[in-house]
């Protein structure tokens, strides 16, 4: 009867640890960073794509989260005479399923916004007058996997999956408006994302 308890709590002790990570009332940071520049041949100066968007989440349920990232964008392209600057907002959910004690798969679906403006680039590279504005929603669902070598540290690695953005320009001097809606799925495993998120 010792060994059968002593057992039992054995496995309840694993069950825990590795559900520790994802409980309800946890917390999730983590976020995004990059930055690219590139020089076109005959520009006189580089293009420069800048963006940060940190996110947090809380668990409202044992293995589900929900959150939101919000953030920057800022893209200028001397070689194309443009600018755009954006503030990017990223309400998301996510729900884990324990594969092990440190490996679990989650998915997330996210709805990326952002709301920004154009600029005119002289060749230069100064930046003119607005001339117009821009609008991005989007619905994303992608798959993952998380590896928790620390219970505070989640490991991820993730494939864009299955996604729908609705993309529109309005006209600085005329208010006309052009829509581009797009909707594809980019799983590229041989390109996957590497992210690091912390739990509290």
């Amino acid at each position: 009867m010792k060994k059968l308890l002593l057992s039992l709590v054995a496995v309840a002790g694993l069950v825990y640890g590795a559900n520790a990570q994802t409980e309800k009332g946890k917390v999730i940071l983590g976020g995004n960073v990059g930055f690219n520049t590139s020089k076109v041949d005959g520009a006189n100066k580089a293009d420069v794509s800048f963006s940060i968007v940190p996110s947090a989440g809380y668990f409202v349920a044992n293995n589900f989260a929900i959150g939101t990232g919000v953030g920057y964008t800022y893209n200028k392209e001397v070689s194309r005479l443009r600018q755009n600057e954006a503030f990017v907002v990223a309400p998301f959910g996510r729900y884990y399923v324990g594969l092990s004690d440190q490996f679990k798969f989650f998915g997330q679906l996210s709805v990326p916004m952002a709301f920004g403006n154009n600029k005119i680039v002289d060749a230069n590279g100064d930046t003119g007058a607005k001339v117009g504005s821009t609008t991005s929603i989007g619905v994303n669902v992608a798959p993952g996997f998380a590896f928790f070598p620390t219970k505070r540290i989640g490991i991820e690695v993730s494939v864009n999956g299955l996604g729908y953005n609705n993309f529109s320009i309005k006209d600085e001097a005329t208010g006309a408006k052009v829509k581009t809606n797009s909707f594809g799925l980019e799983a590229d495993t041989f390109a996957p994302k590497l992210g690091v998120m912390f739990h509290f």
